[in-house]
């Protein structure tokens, strides 16, 4: 475990550094970029290929997609449990999303007219769901539960088979739950190429949505542009912030939770007011980590990506984590510093408050979707909502009277702009 104290002269320098450790290298953009351009140029060929190369499985294009017969069939396999574990998770997400649905509206302007805004859902979805080390069931419903609330025509999910081309029954009757029937055995940046450009057996999508491991993310930035993308999730982060209240063994179950996922580039983050603090959650993490059953990742991932951040005061810690700005942040402090700490730290994915609001409740059943930003990307983008499914349209309607009291503006504009057919564009509809 690496340990930095707030007081270092080269605080800042050697926190950089860690944070740039999750930087892309130029051998993965090659690589992504490499298999863009080959599913781009061949299309189903290319997406078999990398199919058969990176999980193993034999897929010809006819057998790309999931047929119905086994969504259903893998819903009714299903233990009782799991099904009930799926609806209740799957109604508090409806619940919470519903809130953020827009509406639409209008009103008049000062001049008179009529001004608004229309939401129409995203014609055709793409939604990326990790199965390849762990099948992420949640990430089905954390993404196709809103592209649903939002009334998107067409939901198309891609997600990664076995070798023998077979895909977990809980994701599978996940999606049924959702009413998904548009589901692909394909993962990787290969899925996402198919998404992007379209091949033969795969209609090309609108918008890119999910998380995925680096390459996956650097494969969403790539085709950025020929079609969108949600944000960049990547890696699962964490960042606790430990005041003499957080419970010690607490905050290592939490730590460890997010390093099992386990593909090496996460990044922990412990920051505390004292170094006994840091020592009581290491001893702990020492103690559990013999407890979970992916203790061999997860402790590759706690050598080359925790660190530990010993700070006098709280508010060198919302400064912490407001330049980290973490995936998922927990406050295991008193009520009151809580308080101030959710209202100064403006850049985290998803703020969890105190000892009893671990950070997997808002993986699975909170309601918020999981689906964030990683990478410091949360200093410009937010975690996925139902309005990320949306297209938001301006309407402007002005009458004969009320361009008259427009026509002025536009005549100054275009004077200072130097656009002389703006201006005669409204001043034509003005005169007699």
């Amino acid at each position: 475990m690496r340990t930095l104290s707030f007081d270092s002269r080269t605080f800042n320098d050697d926190l950089a550094a860690f944070c740039r450790g999750a930087a892309v290298s130029r051998e993965l953009s090659a690589g992504v970029a490499a298999i863009l351009a080959a599913v781009y140029e061949r299309g189903d060929e290319a997406v078999g290929y990398y199919a058969a190369k990176f999980d193993g499985a034999k897929l010809q294009a006819r057998d790309f997609r999931v047929k119905p017969a086994e969504l259903t069939a893998a819903a009714r396999r299903l233990p009782a449990a799991e099904r009930r574990a799926l609806v209740a998770a799957h109604e508090s997400i409806v619940a919470f999303n519903r809130r953020g649905l827009p509406q639409a509206w209008t009103a008049k302007n000062k001049q008179g007219a009529l001004v608004g805004e229309k939401f129409d859902p995203i014609r055709r979805v793409g939604l990326y769901v990790p199965g390849g080390q762990v099948p992420l069931v949640s990430s089905v419903l954390m993404t196709a539960t809103l592209a649903k609330i939002a009334g998107c025509p067409e939901i198309a999910v891609f997600t990664p088979s076995n070798s023998s081309g077979k895909i977990a029954d809980g994701l599978l009757a996940a999606l049924h739950l959702v009413g998904v029937e548009e589901v692909y055995k394909l993962g990787g940046v290969h899925a996402i190429g198919a998404m992007a450009y379209g091949t033969t057996t795969i209609p090309a999508v609108d918008k890119v949505f999910g998380p995925g491991n680096a390459f996956v993310c650097e494969a969403k930035r790539q085709v950025f542009g020929t079609v969108g993308v949600d944000s960049l999730p990547g890696p699962s982060e964490v960042m606790i912030i430990a005041d003499e209240t957080a419970r010690a063994d607490f905050a290592a179950a939490d730590l460890l939770a997010q390093a099992e996922h386990g593909s090496g580039r996460e990044k922990i983050y412990l920051v505390a007011t004292s170094g006994r603090i840091i020592a009581e959650i290491a001893a702990e993490l020492e103690k559990q980590l013999h407890l979970i059953t992916r203790s061999e990742q997860t402790t590759r991932v706690l050598a080359e990506g925790f660190l530990a951040i010993e700070v006098k005061t709280l508010a060198q810690a919302a400064g912490i984590a407001n330049y980290v700005a973490p995936e998922h942040l927990e406050l295991l402090v008193k009520d009151s510093a809580a308080k101030v700490l959710t209202r100064t730290v403006t850049t985290a994915g998803a703020i969890m408050v105190g000892n009893y609001t671990p950070t997997a409740l808002g993986d699975f059943t909170a309601g918020p979707s999981h689906v964030l930003p990683t990478g410091r990307a949360g200093r410009f983008f937010s975690g996925l909502r139902v309005a990320d499914f949306l297209r938001r349209t301006s309407i402007v309607s002005y009458s004969r009277a009320s361009v008259r009291k427009g026509e002025p503006i536009v005549a100054a504009f275009a004077a200072m702009e130097r656009l002389d057919a703006h201006g005669r564009s409204v001043r034509i509809r003005t005169e007699k």
